[in-house]
């Protein structure tokens, strides 16, 4: 290894745990030992450091073990002219710095935290600080799906502003997050890309934690989290957290400027996870190699071919499809949001009439490639302007099926809203359309969202579609013709999928995509219960599998049953049992008192035994505060997340509360005892319409507690009991 590296980053480690030293003496002297001390609405505690060593920290006092163990792994600092021949001193010192920099960072937010906690800048700060986990979880499932293939974690700033623009616009189209920290001669990367108008936050994936030098644990924090969330990694097993992190997470560093003994001190600590640097600036080589992938460091990298340099030294393999418009185009723009004063035109969101539709047609009434605009375009609407709009997909595939009409249809938001300076929301007739000033003058028009639908439509559903053509209206009489014909397949639709139902099918799907990141996790899709994420319905998953026959939704025979009540088939044990490495021997899907399907990490919701109340409380991932059961979601979902099957929890969709098998071996509807206020009426019309359905009465879910009741099973008790809630008299759980 190349000793002027060792000295810098071990230098480097020195002045960092030092200054962790002071930072803790003063807080002692502030608030006292027992200052309860924790990054914001976690339950991994300071990540890196409970990862790592398992260490919890809940208050100052506990920093006092935490620094000394960092002071433990210090090494000495060597000589110039001494030769270094092997890596440990320098790893040593890379981890002693990430504990320095989390005390440090804990610390900050005693006071007054110089971060708005929030998931985008405001208008007076734009640091963000550690991301809290519902962030975690509503991000990562991008990294288990591959719409983000990894991580930049970009240092310093860039020479010039129009570079750093240059550079974070490569990395958002090549789909990867860009973490930013630190900066160069008083400079930041994401403070040049705020002067230029960028928009940044975790929903254009452009992230800026903070401009100290020790905010860049924010990105070491957030790959340890993953481990343990997703991965199943339990705290303190350093060696499987970094091995996770070297073969599933697949990160870098760019230091860009300037890089002092601080900066390569949190190159060292990057190392460890196998996370290389890539510089452009001149800096030595490590040697030998074996940490990372390929290279450690590279220097000297030219700033139009660092992207391309760093993804190829980390081994990322990216493929993005070129779309003809004139805009950049991928997942990192689909949370941009275009402003009513940024915007040339909308289509719309209740103000003008729109629609969009996907129709299966035969191959005669399809010419593939076709684009046509029936109507005005958008420059003939002065700046600000609005218009009507349709959206008309025709398609014709030899093994297209009408089911799968509307999982087509649910794609052209995403697709359209990757154009930068795009948005999109709704669907079917209740769409809502911007496009911005900045996309129109770059060449933006209506035949572009043809461009995008019939491009992505034929690379992503290659295997089912062989026609593909778009039609788009804006002439008003034209596209409230249309609409009335697209209302009338939508009824068509919505009456078939009623008649879908667990009991009139022969086939569940599964759906092994978190496996990347749960590897003994195997979630089952039914026609009455969707995936634990949200996003994917048995028609979603049976479209999945006819598109790509080997990929992570396979067909699951539902064939001799075991328990009809509980839902426990032997076909389905026996693909389970396989497909979860021997782990999982079977399963019940009606009910999560025994043996009920595993959670990954990606969960909309958990839901929960209380026995005291002899229901089930559930709790939403948005919903930070405490529950009935003791834990935050935070804790409850470090604890089962991972592809563990435990008894009295389970992670679901937020849409499986409308199932009619809703745990319906233990009760339904009836059990629900408790829920977040704000999650209670986001359900509200669901539930009261199932509660109805179920003769509990619409009132049902004004006998449910929440936060504003008790926290505790001793607070809403009375609650329950005075409301005469129905599972207070039902058989017991236990």
């Amino acid at each position: 290894m190349s000793r002027i590296i060792a000295t810098a980053a071990i230098r480097g480690a020195h002045k960092l745990v030092a200054r962790a030293e002071e930072s803790l003496r003063q807080a002692i002297e502030t608030y006292g030992p027992d200052a309860p001390v924790a990054f914001p609405n976690t339950g991994y505690y300071l990540p890196v450091i409970y990862g790592m060593t398992g260490m919890v920290v809940e208050k100052v006092g506990d920093l006092v073990p935490v620094l000394e163990r960092a002071k433990a792994l210090l090494p000495p600092v060597p000589s110039e002219k001494v030769w270094l021949p092997y890596l440990g001193p320098a790893l040593d010192a890379g981890m002693a710095t990430l504990f320095a920099d989390e005390i440090i960072e804990a610390i900050k937010y005693l006071g007054t935290p110089p971060y708005t906690m929030t998931s985008k800048p405001t208008d007076d700060n734009l640091w963000l600080g550690a991301a809290d986990d519902v962030i975690l979880r509503k991000r990562g499932i991008e990294f288990v799906d591959g719409t983000a293939p990894g991580f930049a974690a970009v240092v310093g700033a860039a020479p010039t502003n129009e570079i750093a623009v240059k550079i974070a616009r490569e990395l958002q189209e090549k789909n990867l997050y860009v973490f930013m920290s630190a900066q160069t001669d008083g400079r930041s990367f994401a403070e040049q890309l705020a002067e230029e108008g960028v928009e940044l936050g975790w929903e254009t994936r452009l992230v800026p934690f903070g401009k100290d030098i020790t905010a860049t644990v924010f990105s070491l924090g957030f790959a340890a989290r993953a481990a343990m969330s997703f991965g199943g990694v339990k705290p303190g097993d350093f060696r499987r957290v970094l091995l996770y992190n070297k073969n599933r997470i697949f990160a870098f560093v760019i230091a860009l400027g300037y890089v002092d003994d601080e900066k390569y001190a949190q190159a060292a600590g990057a190392i460890n996870f196998g996370f290389p640097t890539i510089a452009d600036t001149d800096i030595p080589q490590i040697l030998p190699t074996g940490i990372c992938t390929y290279e450690h460091v590279v220097s000297n990298v030219p700033h139009d071919k660092i992207v391309s340099r760093a993804i190829e030294v980390r081994g990322l393999k990216i493929t993005v499809t070129k779309v003809p418009v004139p805009v950049a185009y991928g997942p990192a723009f689909e949370g941009e949001s275009v402003r009513k004063g940024d915007m040339h035109v909308e289509f719309g969101g209740q103000r003008t009439p729109a629609f969009e539709l996907v129709r299966m047609r035969d191959a005669a009434e399809v010419e593939d490639g076709k684009i046509e605009v029936i109507g005005p375009d958008v420059d003939t609407v002065p700046e600000g302007g609005r218009l009507p709009l349709g959206i008309v997909v025709d398609v014709y595939g030899r093994k297209m099926q009408e089911d799968f009409e509307p999982v087509l249809e649910r794609r052209i938001h995403y697709f359209i809203n990757y154009a930068q300076g795009v948005w999109h929301m709704g669907q079917r007739d209740i769409n809502w359309l911007r496009i911005s000033k900045a996309a129109f003058k770059q060449g933006f028009r209506l035949r572009h969202f043809g461009d995008i639908l019939y491009a992505k439509m034929k690379s992503e559903f290659a295997s089912i579609l062989d026609r593909v053509q778009v039609t788009i209206y804006t002439d008003e009489t034209k596209v409230l013709e249309m609409r009335e014909e697209a209302r009338r397949i939508y009824a068509h639709r919505d009456e078939r999928l009623k008649a879908l139902s667990d009991d009139t099918v022969d086939t569940f799907y599964s759906c092994t995509l978190c496996q990347s990141f749960a590897p003994t996790h195997v979630c089952v899709v039914l026609p009455e219960r969707v995936g634990l994420c949200g996003s994917v319905s048995w028609l979603d998953a049976k479209a999945s599998y006819e598109i790509n026959p080997h990929g992570c939704n396979q067909p699951v025979p539902k064939k001799d049953v075991i328990d009809p009540v509980k839902g426990q088939w032997q076909s389905c044990n026996d693909f389970i049992f396989q497909n979860s490495r021997g782990t999982i021997e079977r399963v019940n899907f009606y009910t999560i008192m025994e043996y009920p399907l595993t959670s990954c990490g990606c969960f909309e919701a958990i839901i929960v035994m209380l026995p005291e109340c002899n229901g089930f409380m559930i709790v939403n991932r948005e919903h930070a505060g405490m529950t009935p059961c003791g834990m935050t979601f935070s804790t409850l979902a470090g604890m089962i997340g991972g592809g563990v099957q435990t008894p009295g929890f389970m992670g679901i969709g937020k849409a499986y509360l409308a199932s009619k098998k809703f745990i319906v071996a233990d009760g339904g509807l009836a059990r629900i005892v408790w829920m977040p206020k704000d999650f209670k009426e986001q359900m509200r019309h669901v539930l009261e319409e199932r509660a109805e359905e179920l003769g509990l009465g619409r009132d049902f879910i004004d006998k449910i507690a929440d936060e504003t009741v008790g926290v505790t099973a001793e607070e809403i008790l009375p609650f329950l009991e005075e409301k005469g809630h129905p599972a207070l008299t039902m058989d017991p759980l236990l």
